[in-house]
Protein backbone atom coordinates (compact mmCIF):
# COMPACT_ATOMS: atom_id res chain seq x y z
CA UNK A 1 0.00 0.00 0.00
CA UNK A 2 1.21 3.31 -0.98
CA UNK A 3 2.12 5.74 2.02
CA UNK A 4 -0.46 9.02 1.93
CA UNK A 5 0.79 11.85 -0.01
CA UNK A 6 0.69 14.89 1.98
CA UNK A 7 2.43 18.24 0.73
CA UNK A 8 5.70 19.34 2.60
CA UNK A 9 4.83 21.84 5.71
CA UNK A 10 6.97 24.55 4.52
CA UNK A 11 4.94 23.92 0.80
CA UNK A 12 1.91 24.54 2.55
CA UNK A 13 2.94 27.73 4.45
CA UNK A 14 4.04 29.38 1.79
CA UNK A 15 0.93 28.81 -0.18
CA UNK A 16 -1.32 29.99 2.62
CA UNK A 17 0.94 33.13 2.64
CA UNK A 18 -0.87 34.14 -0.23
CA UNK A 19 -4.64 32.39 -0.30
CA UNK A 20 -5.29 31.31 3.38
CA UNK A 21 -7.16 32.48 6.54
CA UNK A 22 -4.32 34.53 7.38
CA UNK A 23 -3.00 35.63 4.59
CA UNK A 24 -1.94 38.76 2.47
CA UNK A 25 -4.74 38.30 0.38
CA UNK A 26 -7.17 38.48 3.41
CA UNK A 27 -4.94 40.97 4.93
CA UNK A 28 -5.90 43.17 1.59
CA UNK A 29 -9.26 42.20 1.36
CA UNK A 30 -9.80 43.56 4.53
CA UNK A 31 -8.22 47.01 4.10
CA UNK A 32 -10.67 46.95 1.28
CA UNK A 33 -13.85 46.28 3.21
CA UNK A 34 -12.75 49.25 5.94
CA UNK A 35 -12.10 51.34 2.76
CA UNK A 36 -15.89 50.39 1.49
CA UNK A 37 -17.57 50.53 4.73
CA UNK A 38 -19.64 53.24 3.78
CA UNK A 39 -20.81 52.41 0.70
CA UNK A 40 -24.45 51.10 -0.29
CA UNK A 41 -24.37 47.10 -0.68
CA UNK A 42 -27.45 45.85 -2.64
CA UNK A 43 -27.97 42.12 -1.92
CA UNK A 44 -30.45 40.06 -4.38
CA UNK A 45 -31.74 36.82 -3.14
CA UNK A 46 -33.94 34.39 -4.85
CA UNK A 47 -37.26 36.59 -3.94
CA UNK A 48 -36.00 39.45 -2.09
CA UNK A 49 -33.81 42.46 -2.56
CA UNK A 50 -31.98 44.02 0.90
CA UNK A 51 -30.31 47.60 0.46
CA UNK A 52 -27.59 47.79 3.02
CA UNK A 53 -26.46 51.60 3.38
CA UNK A 54 -23.64 51.39 4.11
CA UNK A 55 -21.53 52.83 8.02
CA UNK A 56 -23.79 50.53 9.80
CA UNK A 57 -27.04 51.85 9.04
CA UNK A 58 -30.18 49.55 8.93
CA UNK A 59 -30.64 47.05 5.82
CA UNK A 60 -34.37 47.97 3.75
CA UNK A 61 -35.96 45.44 1.94
CA UNK A 62 -38.35 44.57 -0.62
CA UNK A 63 -39.64 41.26 -1.62
CA UNK A 64 -40.54 40.48 -5.31
CA UNK A 65 -41.66 36.84 -6.10
CA UNK A 66 -43.74 33.91 -3.35
CA UNK A 67 -44.78 36.31 -1.03
CA UNK A 68 -46.65 39.05 -3.48
CA UNK A 69 -50.16 39.02 -5.06
CA UNK A 70 -51.06 37.23 -8.17
CA UNK A 71 -47.28 35.37 -8.39
CA UNK A 72 -49.19 31.84 -7.85
CA UNK A 73 -52.09 32.23 -9.03
CA UNK A 74 -50.58 33.28 -12.44
CA UNK A 75 -47.71 31.18 -12.34
CA UNK A 76 -50.52 28.23 -11.47
CA UNK A 77 -52.24 28.67 -14.68
CA UNK A 78 -49.25 29.03 -16.63
CA UNK A 79 -47.73 25.49 -15.51
CA UNK A 80 -50.68 24.09 -16.86
CA UNK A 81 -48.72 23.20 -20.51
CA UNK A 82 -45.59 21.68 -18.68
CA UNK A 83 -48.03 19.55 -16.69
CA UNK A 84 -49.84 18.01 -19.68
CA UNK A 85 -46.34 17.54 -20.95
CA UNK A 86 -45.58 15.67 -17.52
CA UNK A 87 -48.61 13.62 -18.05
CA UNK A 88 -47.62 13.03 -21.56
CA UNK A 89 -44.39 11.81 -20.11
CA UNK A 90 -45.92 9.61 -17.65
CA UNK A 91 -48.39 7.96 -20.53
CA UNK A 92 -45.54 7.35 -23.06
CA UNK A 93 -43.10 5.74 -20.09
CA UNK A 94 -45.88 3.13 -19.33
CA UNK A 95 -46.60 4.94 -15.97
CA UNK A 96 -50.34 4.10 -14.91
CA UNK A 97 -50.53 6.90 -12.51
CA UNK A 98 -50.86 9.65 -15.54
CA UNK A 99 -54.87 8.56 -15.19
CA UNK A 100 -55.11 9.56 -11.73
CA UNK A 101 -53.49 12.76 -11.56
CA UNK A 102 -55.38 13.74 -14.56
CA UNK A 103 -57.95 13.31 -13.20
CA UNK A 104 -57.14 15.40 -10.39
CA UNK A 105 -55.94 18.44 -12.45
CA UNK A 106 -59.55 18.52 -14.30
CA UNK A 107 -61.11 18.34 -11.64
CA UNK A 108 -58.97 21.39 -9.87
CA UNK A 109 -58.77 23.38 -12.89
CA UNK A 110 -62.57 23.51 -13.24
CA UNK A 111 -62.64 24.45 -9.72
CA UNK A 112 -59.98 27.17 -10.07
CA UNK A 113 -62.46 28.22 -13.42
CA UNK A 114 -65.21 29.77 -10.35
CA UNK A 115 -62.69 32.50 -9.40
CA UNK A 116 -61.87 33.91 -13.34
CA UNK A 117 -63.81 36.54 -12.98
CA UNK A 118 -63.18 40.30 -13.59
CA UNK A 119 -64.36 40.56 -9.25
CA UNK A 120 -61.80 38.09 -8.11
CA UNK A 121 -58.81 39.80 -10.26
CA UNK A 122 -59.53 43.08 -9.45
CA UNK A 123 -60.36 43.05 -5.54
CA UNK A 124 -59.21 39.65 -4.21
CA UNK A 125 -55.57 39.78 -6.40
CA UNK A 126 -55.33 43.54 -6.85
CA UNK A 127 -52.30 43.86 -8.63
CA UNK A 128 -51.51 47.64 -9.46
CA UNK A 129 -49.45 46.90 -12.56
CA UNK A 130 -52.79 44.84 -14.15
CA UNK A 131 -54.77 47.45 -13.48
CA UNK A 132 -57.31 48.03 -16.05
CA UNK A 133 -56.51 44.40 -17.58
CA UNK A 134 -58.72 42.25 -14.84
CA UNK A 135 -61.32 41.58 -17.28
CA UNK A 136 -59.11 40.23 -20.05
CA UNK A 137 -56.98 38.53 -17.44
CA UNK A 138 -59.63 36.55 -15.85
CA UNK A 139 -60.32 35.33 -19.66
CA UNK A 140 -56.79 34.83 -19.79
CA UNK A 141 -57.01 32.53 -16.41
CA UNK A 142 -60.19 30.61 -17.54
CA UNK A 143 -59.34 29.87 -21.05
CA UNK A 144 -55.92 28.32 -19.26
CA UNK A 145 -57.78 25.96 -17.35
CA UNK A 146 -60.88 25.27 -19.36
CA UNK A 147 -58.57 24.06 -22.30
CA UNK A 148 -56.33 22.03 -19.89
CA UNK A 149 -59.46 20.53 -19.01
CA UNK A 150 -61.29 19.41 -22.09
CA UNK A 151 -58.14 18.31 -23.83
CA UNK A 152 -57.07 15.94 -20.67
CA UNK A 153 -61.38 14.80 -20.29
CA UNK A 154 -60.46 13.85 -24.28
CA UNK A 155 -57.28 11.90 -23.30
CA UNK A 156 -58.57 9.99 -20.91
CA UNK A 157 -61.63 9.00 -23.27
CA UNK A 158 -59.23 8.11 -25.67
CA UNK A 159 -55.36 7.72 -24.11
CA UNK A 160 -54.41 7.33 -27.44
CA UNK A 161 -54.96 11.25 -27.42
CA UNK A 162 -51.35 12.05 -25.11
CA UNK A 163 -48.87 11.40 -27.26
CA UNK A 164 -46.16 14.19 -28.04
CA UNK A 165 -47.51 15.08 -31.03
CA UNK A 166 -51.01 15.36 -30.38
CA UNK A 167 -50.26 17.38 -27.42
CA UNK A 168 -48.16 20.02 -29.76
CA UNK A 169 -50.54 19.89 -32.41
CA UNK A 170 -53.80 20.14 -30.48
CA UNK A 171 -52.72 21.79 -27.77
CA UNK A 172 -49.80 23.63 -27.32
CA UNK A 173 -49.46 24.64 -31.22
CA UNK A 174 -52.73 23.60 -32.50
CA UNK A 175 -53.32 23.03 -36.64
CA UNK A 176 -55.15 25.24 -38.52
CA UNK A 177 -58.51 24.43 -38.10
CA UNK A 178 -58.58 23.55 -34.44
CA UNK A 179 -61.15 24.25 -32.33
CA UNK A 180 -58.78 26.21 -29.60
CA UNK A 181 -58.87 29.73 -30.27
CA UNK A 182 -55.66 30.50 -29.41
CA UNK A 183 -52.57 28.40 -28.74
CA UNK A 184 -51.71 27.28 -25.08
CA UNK A 185 -47.97 28.61 -25.73
CA UNK A 186 -49.54 31.88 -26.00
CA UNK A 187 -51.17 31.56 -22.74
CA UNK A 188 -47.54 30.59 -21.42
CA UNK A 189 -45.60 33.82 -22.88
CA UNK A 190 -48.83 35.79 -21.28
CA UNK A 191 -48.95 34.45 -17.90
CA UNK A 192 -45.01 34.19 -17.62
CA UNK A 193 -45.09 37.99 -18.88
CA UNK A 194 -47.80 39.04 -16.86
CA UNK A 195 -46.35 37.73 -13.72
CA UNK A 196 -42.91 39.31 -14.92
CA UNK A 197 -44.24 42.76 -15.16
CA UNK A 198 -45.66 43.10 -11.56
CA UNK A 199 -41.90 42.05 -10.47
CA UNK A 200 -40.16 44.29 -12.98
CA UNK A 201 -42.61 47.69 -11.87
CA UNK A 202 -42.84 46.98 -8.11
CA UNK A 203 -39.10 46.23 -7.52
CA UNK A 204 -37.80 48.57 -10.10
CA UNK A 205 -40.06 51.39 -8.67
CA UNK A 206 -38.49 50.64 -5.34
CA UNK A 207 -34.98 50.74 -6.46
CA UNK A 208 -35.96 54.09 -8.20
CA UNK A 209 -37.19 55.36 -4.72
CA UNK A 210 -33.92 54.84 -3.34
CA UNK A 211 -30.92 56.74 -3.51
CA UNK A 212 -28.19 54.79 -4.94
CA UNK A 213 -24.73 55.78 -6.44
CA UNK A 214 -24.67 53.58 -9.31
CA UNK A 215 -20.80 54.18 -9.31
CA UNK A 216 -20.23 53.16 -5.46
CA UNK A 217 -22.95 50.01 -5.46
CA UNK A 218 -21.77 46.99 -4.16
CA UNK A 219 -23.86 44.50 -5.92
CA UNK A 220 -24.49 40.73 -5.28
CA UNK A 221 -27.11 37.86 -6.03
CA UNK A 222 -26.71 35.51 -2.82
CA UNK A 223 -27.99 32.12 -2.85
CA UNK A 224 -29.50 30.08 -5.33
CA UNK A 225 -32.49 31.50 -7.70
CA UNK A 226 -34.48 29.07 -9.44
CA UNK A 227 -32.80 25.64 -10.58
CA UNK A 228 -29.44 25.06 -8.64
CA UNK A 229 -27.71 25.22 -12.23
CA UNK A 230 -29.59 28.57 -12.96
CA UNK A 231 -28.77 32.00 -13.05
CA UNK A 232 -25.44 31.97 -12.97
CA UNK A 233 -23.95 34.63 -15.26
CA UNK A 234 -25.31 38.24 -16.13
CA UNK A 235 -26.99 36.72 -19.62
CA UNK A 236 -28.83 34.01 -17.49
CA UNK A 237 -30.10 36.37 -14.69
CA UNK A 238 -32.88 38.82 -15.58
CA UNK A 239 -31.95 40.52 -11.78
CA UNK A 240 -28.20 41.62 -13.72
CA UNK A 241 -30.59 43.04 -16.34
CA UNK A 242 -33.21 44.57 -14.22
CA UNK A 243 -30.60 46.40 -11.93
CA UNK A 244 -28.69 48.06 -14.77
CA UNK A 245 -31.78 49.00 -16.52
CA UNK A 246 -33.26 50.59 -13.40
CA UNK A 247 -29.79 52.37 -13.25
CA UNK A 248 -30.13 53.89 -16.12
CA UNK A 249 -27.55 52.20 -18.01
CA UNK A 250 -25.25 53.28 -15.35
CA UNK A 251 -24.04 50.90 -13.08
CA UNK A 252 -20.91 49.32 -14.18
CA UNK A 253 -21.20 45.31 -14.82
CA UNK A 254 -18.21 45.02 -12.85
CA UNK A 255 -19.79 46.10 -9.60
CA UNK A 256 -22.36 42.72 -9.99
CA UNK A 257 -21.20 39.71 -8.79
CA UNK A 258 -23.09 36.49 -8.72
CA UNK A 259 -22.61 34.26 -5.41
CA UNK A 260 -24.54 30.74 -5.51
CA UNK A 261 -22.86 29.33 -2.75
CA UNK A 262 -23.36 32.08 -0.45
CA UNK A 263 -25.92 32.66 2.43
CA UNK A 264 -29.09 33.57 0.79
CA UNK A 265 -31.67 36.20 3.15
CA UNK A 266 -35.29 36.29 3.75
CA UNK A 267 -36.74 39.55 4.76
CA UNK A 268 -38.68 38.21 7.66
CA UNK A 269 -35.01 37.76 9.36
CA UNK A 270 -34.35 41.53 8.94
CA UNK A 271 -35.26 41.77 12.78
CA UNK A 272 -32.49 39.58 14.07
CA UNK A 273 -29.65 42.58 14.25
CA UNK A 274 -27.00 40.21 15.03
CA UNK A 275 -27.76 37.48 12.35
CA UNK A 276 -27.85 40.24 9.98
CA UNK A 277 -24.58 41.98 10.98
CA UNK A 278 -22.85 38.97 10.25
CA UNK A 279 -24.37 38.69 6.92
CA UNK A 280 -23.49 42.26 5.72
CA UNK A 281 -19.78 41.43 6.90
CA UNK A 282 -20.02 38.09 5.37
CA UNK A 283 -21.39 39.98 1.95
CA UNK A 284 -18.88 43.07 1.95
CA UNK A 285 -16.05 40.20 2.51
CA UNK A 286 -16.62 38.26 -0.50
CA UNK A 287 -17.68 41.10 -2.69
CA UNK A 288 -14.34 43.05 -1.54
CA UNK A 289 -11.84 39.95 -2.15
CA UNK A 290 -13.27 39.41 -5.34
CA UNK A 291 -13.26 42.51 -6.73
CA UNK A 292 -9.24 43.06 -4.94
CA UNK A 293 -8.40 40.20 -7.00
CA UNK A 294 -9.73 41.54 -10.32
CA UNK A 295 -8.69 44.85 -9.87
CA UNK A 296 -4.95 43.50 -9.20
CA UNK A 297 -5.12 41.65 -12.59
CA UNK A 298 -6.40 44.20 -14.09
CA UNK A 299 -2.86 46.14 -12.90
CA UNK A 300 -0.83 43.30 -13.36
CA UNK A 301 -1.28 42.91 -17.02
CA UNK A 302 -2.01 46.11 -18.63
CA UNK A 303 -0.92 46.16 -22.65
CA UNK A 304 -2.43 42.47 -23.14
CA UNK A 305 -6.51 42.81 -23.97
CA UNK A 306 -8.89 43.58 -21.16
CA UNK A 307 -12.08 41.68 -19.97
CA UNK A 308 -15.30 43.70 -20.65
CA UNK A 309 -18.36 42.00 -19.74
CA UNK A 310 -20.88 41.80 -23.03
CA UNK A 311 -24.18 42.22 -21.45
CA UNK A 312 -26.13 42.97 -24.93
CA UNK A 313 -24.95 40.07 -27.10
CA UNK A 314 -28.83 38.66 -27.84
CA UNK A 315 -28.72 36.60 -31.14
CA UNK A 316 -32.01 37.52 -33.74
CA UNK A 317 -33.60 34.35 -34.85
CA UNK A 318 -35.75 33.60 -38.41
CA UNK A 319 -37.79 30.64 -39.38
CA UNK A 320 -34.11 29.39 -40.51
CA UNK A 321 -32.84 29.22 -37.07
CA UNK A 322 -32.79 25.46 -36.17
CA UNK A 323 -30.41 25.24 -32.87
CA UNK A 324 -29.92 28.09 -29.90
CA UNK A 325 -26.48 28.38 -27.81
CA UNK A 326 -27.91 32.17 -26.06
CA UNK A 327 -31.40 33.43 -25.69
CA UNK A 328 -32.16 35.22 -28.84
CA UNK A 329 -33.77 38.81 -28.55
CA UNK A 330 -37.45 38.88 -28.77
CA UNK A 331 -38.21 42.03 -30.89
CA UNK A 332 -41.91 42.94 -30.19
CA UNK A 333 -45.11 41.38 -28.75
CA UNK A 334 -46.16 39.87 -31.99
CA UNK A 335 -42.47 37.79 -32.19
CA UNK A 336 -44.60 34.61 -31.81
CA UNK A 337 -41.49 32.99 -32.97
CA UNK A 338 -38.91 34.04 -30.61
CA UNK A 339 -41.45 34.18 -27.58
CA UNK A 340 -41.90 30.41 -28.03
CA UNK A 341 -38.45 29.54 -28.99
CA UNK A 342 -36.95 31.23 -25.59
CA UNK A 343 -39.90 29.48 -23.50
CA UNK A 344 -38.07 26.18 -25.08
CA UNK A 345 -34.44 27.46 -24.30
CA UNK A 346 -35.90 28.21 -20.38
CA UNK A 347 -36.39 24.71 -20.15
CA UNK A 348 -33.81 23.12 -22.50
CA UNK A 349 -31.10 25.16 -21.07
CA UNK A 350 -29.90 24.26 -17.25
CA UNK A 351 -28.38 27.49 -16.88
CA UNK A 352 -31.56 29.56 -17.51
CA UNK A 353 -34.27 30.80 -15.14
CA UNK A 354 -37.59 30.23 -16.17
CA UNK A 355 -38.47 33.54 -16.00
CA UNK A 356 -35.89 34.64 -18.34
CA UNK A 357 -38.03 33.93 -20.90
CA UNK A 358 -40.39 37.02 -21.01
CA UNK A 359 -38.04 39.05 -19.06
CA UNK A 360 -36.03 41.65 -20.58
CA UNK A 361 -38.91 42.37 -23.11
CA UNK A 362 -41.04 43.35 -19.85
CA UNK A 363 -38.22 44.99 -18.26
CA UNK A 364 -37.14 47.24 -21.36
CA UNK A 365 -40.51 47.92 -22.11
CA UNK A 366 -41.47 49.47 -19.11
CA UNK A 367 -38.12 51.58 -19.30
CA UNK A 368 -39.60 52.67 -22.56
CA UNK A 369 -43.37 53.37 -21.71
CA UNK A 370 -41.97 55.46 -18.49
CA UNK A 371 -42.97 52.92 -15.77
CA UNK A 372 -46.38 52.72 -16.78
CA UNK A 373 -47.52 49.04 -16.98
CA UNK A 374 -50.89 50.01 -18.76
CA UNK A 375 -48.72 50.72 -21.71
CA UNK A 376 -45.88 48.10 -22.01
CA UNK A 377 -46.87 45.58 -24.82
CA UNK A 378 -47.28 41.96 -23.58
CA UNK A 379 -46.51 39.51 -26.02
CA UNK A 380 -48.94 36.51 -26.02
CA UNK A 381 -51.72 39.33 -24.48
CA UNK A 382 -51.72 42.41 -25.46
CA UNK A 383 -52.70 41.79 -29.43
CA UNK A 384 -54.08 38.01 -28.34
CA UNK A 385 -58.44 37.96 -28.01
CA UNK A 386 -59.21 35.26 -25.48
CA UNK A 387 -63.01 33.84 -25.51
CA UNK A 388 -64.88 35.14 -22.75
CA UNK A 389 -65.53 33.31 -19.44
CA UNK A 390 -68.58 30.80 -20.28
Amino acid sequence: MQNQYAPHEDFVRLYNLYTGPQSIAADLAEQMVGATSANPLLVSTGSDLVLFPGGGASPIAESFRHSTRGFKEMTAVSHLGTTVAWLAEMHETGNPDWQHWASRLIHQANRTRELCNRDFVQKQIAVEAWRGQEEKIARLLDYGCRTTSEFLQDCLADPSKLSFDNVREDFLEPRPGSQMAVPFNDVMVATFALTFLDIAYRTMNWIHSQSIDWQKIMVLIAGPSGRPTAGLTWATNNMCHLLWRASGKSLPPERLLIAAHLPGLEVDELSNKEMVEKLEAVYRGYWCKTRVTADIGAKMFEGFPAFVPNIDAAPIITSATKTLAEMPRLRDPDDRLTAISRLRLVMEDPRQLLSNSVAEFIIDELCVQDMDPSRVRIPGFTNVDFPAVS
